[in-house]
């Protein structure tokens, strides 16, 4: 089933893995990068969001950004800030977030296998981001972000992995966030072909990376058109265990109530759902809303029947359905400018914040998506709405990079 392969990873100095490694990308704008960065040197932004050597009204997608990510990463190499193990490995990457800690495999798994669905994906991409991302691995010759896999847990890969968390790690450290960070390899020639063998006999499943995912494989298929061998055809990841992964919840901010007062938009939710005035932010179980709006917090329980479908069943779908098409006009959150989306990771507080404001009418503090229910969508071939999951705690990018073969 999933291919992997160990792989010399180029890798930060140990006494600067801290200052080097850093969130991916995408989860910040460049201004707040430039802001991240400053003064420091190692900072693995001067890679992935080179920009930010570049004078403040550059075109993040100009060549020159592309051509300064290529001069920075050459420059990391030849200073020694990042060093290529000398020999093909495997590591196991462990997080830590408010006393919860999950530990990953990473390694280089196959584009065939993205390509014959054996990787499995549940969300649309952007071509324009796609664009980017290739653009990107093919400046620097390397991938450069792992993309976030995740596997049915097997007891033979659990207990390899309690064997090899007995090392000691490469580099360890807590990040600002305050989230630990270690990295330790996986050296022994058995346990790396054991690993082989038990993912042999396993689907993968995209948690978070879908544009990375799917930029490296297309690099990958047209340097393989082009007769190119240099290692491309396989892409990084970290592949974590299903059984140690938690999903908050990916909440709704909208900016007005569709031209309705209070009132009818409360009329018309009343058709649908139970409504009560609450203390709790947070749905207490699924198809539950806690929404707020004018300083109060109430509690939407649905008076339908739910669907059994994979992505029908589906909270944010549930609310796509009955509530922001319907009522209130969003008929496609993936474009419609009247729309945000909040990150569990924020609280519920940023959503008191963004309605008090002003600048929004309402917001839904949602029930988050399950692993189970990822999978099942997975699974089915389907497609999860827009910001359905929020993964944390994130990834570091450069904690190990796969630099392709000259």
């Amino acid at each position: 089933m999933a291919s992997i392969k160990a792989f010399r990873g180029l890798r930060p100095r140990a006494d600067i893995a801290s200052k080097l490694s850093e969130l991916p990308y995408d989860v910040c704008n460049s201004e707040e990068a430039r802001e991240i960065s400053a003064g420091n040197e190692y900072n693995f932004y001067h890679i992935t969001k080179p920009e930010i050597d570049l004078p403040k009204d550059t075109d993040p997608y100009s060549s020159e950004v592309y051509s300064k990510a290529a001069e920075n990463f050459k420059a990391f190499v030849e200073k020694g800030y990042l060093v290529e193990d000398e020999k093909e490995l495997l590591y196991l990457y462990t997080l830590t977030m408010n006393g919860r800690t999950q530990t990953g495999l990473v390694t280089v798994v196959s584009v065939d296998d993205y390509d014959k669905g054996v990787i499995k994906k549940h969300e649309l991409t952007r071509q324009a981001k796609e664009d980017d991302r290739i653009r990107h691995i093919d400046s620097v010759n390397a991938q450069t972000g792992p993309v976030f896999l995740l596997y049915k847990q097997k007891k033979e890969i659990r207990e390899l992995f309690e064997d090899v968390l007995k090392n000691e790690p490469l580099y360890e450290f807590t990040s600002n966030d305050g989230v630990y960070h270690a990295l330790r390899a996986i050296r022994a020639d058995d346990q790396i072909a054991s690993l082989v063998e038990y993912f042999d006999c396993l689907d993968l499943y995209i948690a978070d990376g879908h544009h990375r995912a799917a930029s490296a494989a297309r690099v990958g298929r047209e340097r393989a058109a082009k007769g190119i061998k240099d290692g491309s055809d396989y892409f990084l990841s970290v592949v974590f265990p299903d059984e140690q992964l938690y999903i908050m919840p990916y909440n709704r901010v909208v900016n007005d109530l569709n031209a309705h007062s209070k009132d009818e938009f409360f009329e018309l939710l009343s058709k649908k759902y139970k409504i009560e005035a609450t203390k709790n932010k947070t749905p207490l179980a699924s198809s539950s809303v806690a929404m707020y709006i004018d300083s109060e917090w109430y509690m939407l329980t649905p008076l339908f029947e739910i669907s059994s479908d994979p992505v029908e069943s589906l909270d944010v779908q549930i609310l796509q359905k009955q509530v922001l098409s319907p009522i209130l006009g969003i008929d496609d959150p993936r474009v419609s400018e009247r729309i945000d989306f909040v990150g569990g990771i924020r609280g519920t507080d940023e959503l008191e914040r963004l309605v008090d404001s002003g600048n929004f009418a309402v917001a839904f503090s949602m029930y988050p998506t399950t692993i189970d229910q990822l999978i099942s969508v997975s699974d089915s071939g389907l497609v999860m709405p827009p910001k359905s999951t929020w993964f944390e705690p994130k990834l570091r990018s450069g904690m190990v990079i796969h630099a392709f073969k000259k």
